[in-house]
């Protein structure tokens, strides 16, 4: 069991006032690997009081220096890649390899992307020439309450405490009560840090405890929230009650369309990465579209590596995928799995239980379905579980409508060798991003949906942007600049 760390407010570990303690469970084991306190409203208060206090000073702090403190963090972080790894794979079951390199170092890619990001940002600019005596003037949007899920820790925490930071904001962190390893040790780095006490709080607590009292508190100015579309309604019915700005980042349903004339691993590289850190990220694409031409051979090869793709414990080192991350989430896949077997889906790899040979840990099948209908339970809900839906289609028009006919808009991607195909399909398609032949998104491109997948954009100039409002001045004063 790891020793307990209680939180951090106002540049301090301290003592929850009230609260109840809850068992952190590694997933590969079912066992506990640590407590925390759930916070009361008592800590929150005192959190969003510390934030609320420190605001004027950082908010109108040189901004060169609150780059400076953005870049020790990140010196700091890259010291800690370790300890951050061991923590991320132990809580949420991410494989020790994967957590050392995708898990840790998508925060760090995050750090140095705002440090270059914010090179762009102008604090105060001249509106135009037409308008010499006007300016514009981006100051911090406030006290900022972040939320954040489980299934990134880092990639999640660092897209939104590093552009607060930057843009002058102070906050709140309330990272996900099933896998708070990794933020104690985050609060730990800015902590050593030298991050101004106030500037940055951490409290852990559920949806229902802090999750709400933070959505719901006055002396909150915005809510940056990453999870579901479910809870992502209700923080912004909360936040109504204060006009909160509400950024929402939320659930996906991706469509990966591959057409007849796509590379030859595309099927290949469209499956793994659905099963890809046990299926659990929002922008994987769990709908698989194949042009009927190839539709047999694609639907085989996505057999064979579902077959061939091993599972194995977080601790041990090489290539497989690891435990989904909860008793909770293992039975919602399970539900899931039923119900696309229940609805006459072809099952061709996988299924219902655990893998062979293990009776303990969240483990799933990587399980494939074909001869889906986008009208099946198991094409309309995230299902964040290593289960892929394959669908036939006939036409690029017939591609564009079972596509877009989902309540979900976060990333969809597309395989084709034709290029002027690939632009229509990038027009068309109804998601925050398109990625197309296997090229992902660039350093500082924007991560955000359409529709039930949520608001606003983290990453680059775009998630600083986010926690900046803007201010129209007339009558400045050139002269005393």
């Amino acid at each position: 069991m790891l020793e307990k760390r209680n939180f951090y407010i106002n540049g301090a570990w301290v003592a929850p006032r009230e609260g109840r303690d809850l068992d952190v469970i590694d997933p590969s084991t079912e066992e506990a690997c640590a407590v925390i306190s759930l916070g009361g409203q008592a800590d929150t208060d005192a959190a969003v009081a510390a934030a609320r206090a420190a605001l004027p000073d950082w908010m109108h702090a040189d901004p060169a220096d609150r780059l400076v403190l953005v870049k020790r963090i990140g010196e700091i972080y890259a010291a800690r890649a370790d300890d951050m790894a061991q923590a991320i794979s132990l809580e949420m079951g991410a494989p020790i390899d994967m957590a050392r390199t995708s898990q840790v170092g998508a925060g760090a890619a995050h750090i140095r992307n705002f440090i270059t990001a914010f090179e762009q940002v102008r604090f105060i600019e001249p509106l135009g020439d037409h308008a010499p005596d006007d300016r514009i003037i981006r100051e911090a949007v406030g006290v900022c309450a972040l939320i954040t899920p489980w299934n990134w820790p880092m990639n999640q925490v660092t897209l939104k405490v590093i552009p607060a930071l930057l843009a002058g904001c102070t906050m709140v962190l309330k990272p996900s009560e099933i896998a708070p390893l990794s933020s104690i040790i985050w609060s730990e780095i800015l902590h050593e840090a030298g991050t101004p006490p106030g500037v940055y709080n951490m409290v852990n607590g559920d949806g229902a405890g802090v999750g709400t009292q933070l959505s719901t508190h006055k002396d909150v100015d915005m809510v940056s929230f990453t999870g579901s579309t479910r809870a992502g309604i209700a923080i912004s019915k909360n936040a109504a009650e204060t006009l909160k700005r509400v950024h929402l980042e939320l659930g996906g349903k991706g469509a990966n369309i591959i057409f007849a004339d796509a590379d030859e691993k595309a099927v290949h590289r469209g499956a793994a990465h659905c099963f890809n850190n046990s299926g659990q990220s929002c922008n994987a694409p769990t709908r698989m579209l194949v042009e009927r031409d190839i539709y047999d051979t694609a639907v085989e090869t996505a057999r064979h590596l579902a077959e061939t793709t091993a599972t194995g414990p977080a601790h041990q080192t090489g290539r497989h995928i690891g435990p989904v991350v909860s008793q909770a989430q293992f039975d919602k896949i399970q539900d899931l799995i039923a119900k696309g077997i229940s609805e006459g889906a072809r099952l061709v790899a996988g299924g219902l239980g655990r893998p062979e040979g293990m009776n303990r840990g969240y483990f799933v099948r990587p399980t494939v379905f074909a001869d889906v209908s986008n009208d099946m339970t198991i094409a309309r809900e995230e299902i964040f579980g290593p289960v892929l839906s394959i669908i036939p289609f006939d036409s690029e028009d017939d591609a564009l409508r079972i596509a877009n006919d989902t309540v979900y808009g976060l990333t969809n991607y597309v395989q084709s060798s034709d290029g002027a195909r690939r632009n229509r399909m990038a027009r068309h398609l109804r998601a925050g991003m398109i990625e197309m032949n296997g090229k992902s998104r660039g350093a500082g491109a924007p991560f955000g949906g359409m529709k039930q997948s949520g608001n606003g954009r983290e990453g680059g100039i775009w998630g600083i942007e986010d926690f900046l409002e803007v201010k129209a001045v007339s009558g400045w004063d050139s002269t005393a600049d």
